[in-house]
């Protein structure tokens, strides 16, 4: 009965990744004020991600850290940095993220992702002490 069931799911699998009434739907609940036929770029999707609520906690805290030149604040914004980061890559539905990508409701992270890490590495490099800085 599992062999049906796993032959029957890799036929309609391919399904999935066509638009359909459950792609509308999902691009409505998760980007209300999308245009259909305007796909988000790297660039909106990265300054949608940057204006949530924890990425605003997370840039003011990071801020904050730096101008106090705090080693182990600029440690814990890493690390909340790194979970939001995963949240983001790895909790979301991923039927959903490829019905919504395939619509183009919403764009790759890769460019948030990027300037996350370029953050994290900024905020090690200027919170080291000055005479191990390089």
């Amino acid at each position: 009965m599992n062999g049906t069931r796993l032959r029957m799911g890799r036929l309609f699998l391919p399904l999935l990744l066509f638009p359909s009434a459950a792609l509308a739907n999902s691009c409505d609940v998760i980007r209300p004020n999308w245009q259909p036929g305007a796909p988000a770029t790297h660039l909106q999707e990265a300054m949608h991600l940057f204006t949530t609520l924890p990425a605003m906690i997370l840039l003011m805290a990071s801020l904050l850290a730096v101008l106090k030149r705090s080693q182990w604040g600029g440690l814990l914004m890493v690390v909340l940095w790194t979970a939001y980061v995963s949240i983001i890559a790895f909790v979301d539905d991923p039927f959903v993220d490829v019905q919504t990508l395939a619509a183009g409701c919403v764009g790759s992270p890769a460019l948030f992702i990027g300037a996350v890490a370029a953050i994290c590495i900024a905020m090690i490099l200027y919170t080291l002490p000055r005479e191990t800085r390089l």
